[in-house]
C-alpha cells in the first residue's frame, strides 16, 4: 500500500540497494492505487487514474473529485472512524520505520566490521552512518504523505546515501587491494578489488536477511490496516462506485 512506502526506507540506509523483503503489501496483503496525504483538518487520497482521481475525508465528510458525496449517519460515522485510526496508524508505521534505520545501521557496521578497514574509514563510516541516519530519522517523522517515498523522491534519496557510503568502503578495499599486491599477493589482490566492485550487489542479501527482525513488528500492524479496509466497505463514491481506497486481499 502506497500510504506505508515509507517503510521501503528501511533499506534505504544500506546502501540504497533495490528491496525485495517484505513490506505492508505483502505481510498484511493490502495494497491501494492511491497515495494518501494527511492535513491538518483533512485526509487526501490521490491517483492519476481513474475516477474518482482525489478523495478528501474530513471528519465524516466526503468529498471525490471536488463533489460533495451525500453520506447517511452510518457511512459519516464509518469515515470518521476511518479517518481517525488512519491518524492513529501513521506514527505506528513511523515507528516501525525507524526502527528499521537502526537494524540498517547495525547490520552495515556490523558487515563493515569484517571488512578490515582503517581506523580512520571506521571512524569516518561511523560519523556518515550517524549522519545519514539522523536524517533519514527527521524525514521519516516529518512526513505525512506517501509522495515523499515514491518514485524518483526515493531513488533520489537512495542515491544520496549510497553515493555518501559506499565509495568510502570501496575505496578502502582498493587500497587494501594495493597493499597485497605491492607484498606479492596476487590473488588477494585480485579478490578484494572484485570485493570493492561489487559491494552494493553483495551487501544486499546479508542486509535483507538482517531486516527480517523487523517483521512481527510489521506484522503488528496488520489488523488495523484490515480494520481500515473493513470501516470503508458500503461506503460509495458521487459515482456511486466503492471508494475501494483499500483493498486487502488472501
Amino acid at each position: 500500500m502506497r500510504l506505508f512506502r515509507s517503510l521501503a526506507v528501511l533499506f534505504f540506509l544500506s546502501a540504497a540497494l533495490p528491496s525485495h523483503a517484505q513490506d505492508l503489501a505483502a505481510t498484511c496483503h493490502a495494497s491501494s492505487s492511491y497515495d494518501v496525504t494527511l492535513h491538518a483538518d483533512s485526509v487526501v487520497f490521490d491517483r492519476a487514474a481513474p475516477a474518482p482521481l482525489r478523495v478528501e475525508l474530513q471528519q465524516g465528510v466526503l468529498h471525490t473529485d471536488g463533489a460533495a458525496v451525500p453520506l447517511n449517519a452510518e457511512d459519516k460515522d464509518r469515515l470518521a472512524l476511518f479517518e481517525r485510526d488512519l491518524r492513529a496508524l501513521a506514527p505506528r508505521v513511523r515507528t516501525v520505520a525507524q526502527h528499521g534505520v537502526d537494524l540498517a545501521v547495525q547490520a552495515l557496521r556490523a558487515e563493515a566490521g569484517g571488512m578490515g578497514l582503517s581506523a580512520d574509514t571506521r571512524t569516518e563510516l561511523d560519523r556518515r552512518l550517524a549522519a545519514d541516519a539522523r536524517e533519514l530519522k527527521q524525514r521519516i517523522a516529518a512526513s505525512n504523505s506517501s509522495h515523499d517515498w515514491q518514485g524518483d523522491a526515493a531513488n533520489r534519496y537512495a542515491n544520496q546515501i549510497a553515493a555518501d557510503l559506499l565509495p568510502l568502503l570501496a575505496g578502502d578495499l582498493g587500497r587494501q587491494a594495493i597493499d597485497a599486491a605491492m607484498s606479492g599477493d596476487l590473488q588477494a589482490a585480485a579478490d578484494l578489488r572484485d570485493r570493492a566492485a561489487n559491494l552494493a550487489t553483495s551487501l544486499q542479501p546479508y542486509l535483507q536477511q538482517r531486516m527480517q527482525a523487523l517483521r512481527p513488528q510489521v506484522e503488528a500492524l496488520c489488523p488495523s490496516i484490515r480494520r481500515l479496509a473493513a470501516l470503508q466497505q458500503g461506503v460509495r463514491g458521487s459515482n456511486g462506485q466503492p471508494l475501494n481506497l483499500l483493498q486487502i486481499g488472501q
